[in-house]
């Protein structure tokens, strides 16, 4: 890589990264102004995603059939389109992206919303079977002043949607002036070399790594544990010189809950784990997914059909993803031990009120080092929301916060502790709980321990994995994540 392109990269990379700062800071609820729950990137004329901001995993790696469906409108220079229906690019419902073109391609930003309508308070009910169930559904749409004004008002607390949109829409005028700047100080057609280039570079870094991972056909099965039974979860990766295909044959059919997720998603958990394992260090864009081929039955629960229900399969089932493909790739290369494997995601809210978070939990250990314990990584990468914070913004109060001790699984390299979050709730309300790992455990790997298993608990009364139902002003919500599997006997 010479000099240049190392200049012009890491200036692409500083805008998006600004984009992010300015979402962030303009933003109206604590889910994107304290947790960070965003993304941003920028990308080329033919809708290839160049630069990222380090956000969330499973926003980023779906963002490109979000910029092709808006691509197919055929958008003009300072139009910015919205969607967020999960089958025409998005993820789920609560994730608004918002696409515009620049001078050199296009900006993308993408926002998970406290709520987008529907019937629950948050728009993440435990139990929806339906896509109309869990909020309004947004094809691509040019985001004028009166499609916003008419989107608002189908969701609770317009005028902290209206903010939060306002601050997206922001991060896209600074994206357009930035490389408008950078055209101009530049030349476009550098620019656009540079980003052909290192769109390239990526994937010759990324197919290097591949070809030193040994070639062959390695299989794993997770399972998934909606509100009543079991699903499975099957993967198949082949490794052939360079290039990994990823086959999900024989996971089970979309189901009739929440579980399902597009395959955009499903993609996006494919090449986090490919980027973690064969090439961390590559500049993040497109090309690096080049070398990466996934591919599921069209109605099985990673590839679902509309209008199934999807609140928990951009959540839950990626996370399970990445457990299933990482063990499938530990039987040719050492992997880490299993992680949390849940966002352990908690909505509460009233028609005042929506508050959404996701908790942290124990990760797996390696062959170096024992698991964190109590954070958001993989498909997730958020923060915590500050107990001031939330305590100053709604009607709740934190009654404990702190590591679940002991929860990590034993091993030469001991898992991660898991968290205990514990919620006081001020005023009534509803509440929704998607989690997984409650039933089955977080593994571990040559040897090591199983971390525990995550609980919830209403008034300390045992709840299940995936409740939604009314609670109480002085009601208690206590949340128990999972610790991370050990390593090594």
């Amino acid at each position: 890589m010479t000099v240049q392109l190392q200049i012009l990269g890491s200036l692409l990379r500083a805008i998006a990264e600004e984009m992010g700062a300015v979402l962030v800071r303009s933003a109206f609820s604590a889910n994107i102004k304290e947790r960070r729950d965003c993304s941003t990137a920028l990308f080329d004329e033919r809708g290839r995603m160049i630069a990222q901001a380090e956000h969330i995993p499973v926003h980023l790696g779906a963002m490109p059939d979000a910029v092709a469906a808006v691509i197919a409108r055929n958008p003009r220079l300072g139009q910015v389109w919205a969607l967020n229906d999960p089958y025409t690019g998005g993820t789920h419902l609560p994730d608004i992206t918002l696409v515009s073109r620049t001078e050199a391609g296009f900006a993308v930003t993408r926002a998970h919303h406290a709520d987008v309508g529907g019937r629950e308070p948050g728009s993440m009910p435990a139990d929806s079977r339906t896509l109309a169930e869990e909020g309004v559904v947004v094809p691509p749409t040019l985001l004028e002043d009166d499609a916003l004004a008419r989107l608002v008002a189908q969701m609770r607390n317009p005028d902290e949607r209206r903010g939060d949109l306002r601050a997206q829409l922001a991060a896209h005028r600074l994206a357009e002036q930035r490389v408008a700047e950078l055209c101009a100080a530049r030349g476009k057609q550098t620019i656009a070399a540079a980003m052909d280039e290192l769109y390239a570079y990526s994937e010759r870094v990324m197919r290097a790594g591949i070809a030193e991972l040994p070639d062959g056909r390695y299989e794993a099965t997770d399972v998934l544990e909606p509100i009543a039974g079991a699903l499975e979860l099957r993967a198949a990766v082949t490794i052939a010189g360079d290039s990994i295909a990823i086959d999900f044959a024989g996971t089970s059919p979309q189901h009739d809950g929440n579980l399902n997720c597009p395959l955009s998603v499903a993609r996006s958990a494919c090449f986090y784990v490919v980027r973690v394992l064969v090439a961390p260090d590559v500049p993040a864009s497109g090309g690096a997914f080049a070398p990466v081929n996934v591919t599921a039955p069209h109605g099985c629960l990673v590839n679902a059909r509309p209008p199934a229900a999807v609140a928990a399969g951009n959540v839950e089932t990626s996370s399970r993803i990445v457990d299933v493909v990482m063990r499938a790739f530990g039987e040719a290369i050492d992997v880490p031990a299993q992680g949390q494997g849940t966002m352990n995601n908690v909505t509460l809210g009233n028609d005042r009120f929506t508050y959404y978070e996701t908790i942290g939990g124990g990760q797996g250990a390696c062959p170096g080092a024992d698991g964190p314990s109590g954070v958001h990584v993989a498909m997730s990468n958020t923060l915590s929301t500050p107990v001031e914070a939330l305590e100053l913004q709604y009607p709740l109060r934190v009654e404990r916060y702190g590591l679940r001790l002991g929860s990590g699984g034993a091993g030469a390299r001991r898992g991660g502790d898991g968290v205990v979050r514990e919620l006081r709730v001020l005023e009534d309300c509803r509440l929704s709980i998607i989690s997984e790992r409650r039933a089955h455990a977080p593994q571990g790997e040559h040897g090591g321990r199983p971390g525990s298993p995550g609980r919830n608990l209403i008034n300390g009364d045992s709840a299940g994995a995936k409740i939604t139902r009314e609670l109480a002003a002085g009601d208690v919500v206590t949340v128990e994540t999972p610790g991370g599997g050990g390593w090594g006997s």
